[in-house]
């Protein structure tokens, strides 16, 4: 389970939001031991694309650096999809395969395909795809 703080969820959904027409992304932290994610570190889509993301090779070292700094254990990788559902396309599978071959990390998708946007949360290892469930709020 992805348990996300109410201040994180809103500002996931903002930058989401904030990103188009491109997809956005970022990284989810929480307290080393903790239960709850209650950091958010927005990193710019180095694909700059409606349709991929590519987290930024530099940002991405910086919010490893401070996460470690901070004490904060990086949980999920981030992304938006603007114009399809909440669900992994064969390209997040295939990077996530690559970017993460143990399945050590979640991956949350933001769609924006309908008025409202729609969070959902996978954990994708050897190519399969599971859904995990996620509470806002604590």
């Amino acid at each position: 389970m992805l348990r996300l703080s109410g201040g994180v969820y809103s500002e996931v959904i903002a930058h989401a939001l904030a990103g188009l027409p491109n997809e956005a992304c970022g990284l989810l932290a929480a307290p080393a031991g903790g239960e709850v994610v209650d950091r958010f570190f927005p990193v710019r889509n180095a694909a700059e694309s409606s349709q991929i993301y590519r987290l930024d090779d530099a940002e991405y070292l910086q919010v490893e650096r401070t996460a470690d700094d901070e004490g904060l254990t990086l949980v999920a990788v981030m992304h938006s999809h603007t114009h399809t559902t909440a669900y992994p396309s064969p390209t997040d599978v295939r990077d996530a395969s690559a970017f993460d071959p143990f399945g050590a990390l979640l991956y949350v998708i933001v769609s924006l395909k309908d008025p409202e946007p729609a969070l959902r949360c996978y954990r994708i290892l050897d190519g399969e795809i599971t859904e995990e469930p996620v509470a806002v709020g604590g």
